[in-house]
């Protein structure tokens, strides 16, 4: 149970045209997490931009950009992000088995080179902060200067993600 209450129906009126603008790249849903932000409606406004043209404007590619988004959440524990991420995966061509082999990409041979250095990237950027020259380079040979802008943000725009649903205990949305 979130930590704080969500935005209903009453309150959203004073935030309408946003809960609008957010439901309508969202299937027309407004999802937890917005329920919790709009508490803030410049720090929503802001975190919808933000994420969206991260989400949506970068030139990566969708199998790429959820490995990520997933991975990231997997390494943070993170249940929500990984909920809302799965069938988006699964849509961009990420398959089951390696949704299933994901904590264990090091030695599964489910993922090739290209998948192997960005999880390790992933991984170093998450857990130590600092990545090693060796790890910098394997992703550097397997991705464009912009790519490599790309997933750094998307990594770091998932922390903050990560960090708020959990801090806050926000409830996964229904299947």
């Amino acid at each position: 149970m979130a930590r704080l209450s969500y935005i209903d129906d009453a309150a959203k009126k004073s935030v309408k045209e946003l809960a609008e603008r957010i439901s309508a790249q969202r299937n027309g849903n407004l999802p937890n997490l917005f329920r919790m932000l709009l508490h803030s409606p410049n720090v929503a406004a802001g975190w919808f931009d933000f994420l969206s043209s991260i989400r949506k404007e970068s030139i990566l590619d969708g199998r790429t950009r959820e490995f990520v988004i997933i991975y990231v959440a997997m390494l943070l524990r993170a249940d929500y992000p990984i909920n809302d991420h799965i069938p988006i995966a699964l849509k961009e061509g990420i398959t089951q088995d390696e949704m299933d082999a994901l904590e264990s990409w090091h030695t599964s041979s489910l993922f090739d080179q290209r998948d192997k250095a960005l999880l390790a990237y992933v991984e170093e950027s998450s857990e130590n902060v600092q990545v090693p020259d060796d790890v910098f380079e394997d992703l550097r040979r397997q991705y464009s200067d912009r790519e490599v802008i790309e997933i750094t943000v998307l990594i770091g725009a998932y922390h903050l993600v990560a960090r708020f649903l959990e801090a806050l205990q926000i409830d996964l949305e229904p299947s």
